[in-house]
């Protein structure tokens, strides 16, 4: 097993769910950042990017510059603090992700690997990159850069994983009320 470090995004303003917190939404028994947590048992350290909150485990804080700055903005913040050769970049709202997926995912090595949904859709933050490769990547201004754009740069492999029978798959999330309603239905 590969070690790795992890970079939680769980700052984004949830503008589809009416900007609440949704990092602090509660699915099952557990808030979504939790859930992600649950899955990073794996993870050296592990770096949530965002407003700081109490959580069952401990992790790094950090927060995006400008706080608002977007996806790469924060993944930028959450770099420097990682040691590791490889990291796992997770977005803060996949209650169903589990601790072999994302191991499968920093196992995979190379640039990067990241999950390829049940429709072929990029999953872009549900996957593990080489950290020196990602920070090559990075754009000079990060506010507003897509993360798309500093993907494109880098030989990712795709992994099409298909969910676990009975379980809903680890891709999913929670972006909108009706993902909401069908995580906890689920959950």
């Amino acid at each position: 097993m590969t070690s790795y470090d992890a970079v939680v995004l769980a700052g984004g303003s949830a503008r589809r769910l009416g900007g609440i917190d949704k990092p602090g939404l509660v699915v099952g028994a557990a808030s979504l950042l939790e859930h992600v947590l649950a899955a990073l048992v794996g993870a050296e350290r592990t770096i949530v990017v965002g407003p700081a909150r109490a959580t069952s485990r401990p992790v790094l804080w950090t927060r995006e510059e400008p706080a608002g700055g977007g996806p790469v903005a924060a993944l930028a913040a959450g770099l420097v603090l990682v040691t590791a050769d490889r990291v796992a970049l997770l977005a803060a709202d996949l209650p169903f992700l589990d601790a072999a997926t994302v191991q499968t995912l920093v196992d995979t090595g190379g640039q990067g690997a990241m999950l390829v949904d049940d429709t072929g859709r990029d999953q872009v933050l549900t996957g593990a990159w080489s950290s020196s490769a990602l920070r090559a990547a990075m754009p000079e201004i990060v506010d507003g850069a897509r993360l798309r754009d500093v993907f494109d740069q880098l030989d990712v492999r795709r992994i099409r994983s298909s969910p676990t029978p009975g379980r809903p798959a680890p891709w999913t999330d929670c972006d909108t009320d009706e993902d909401l309603r069908r995580a906890r239905a689920l959950g």
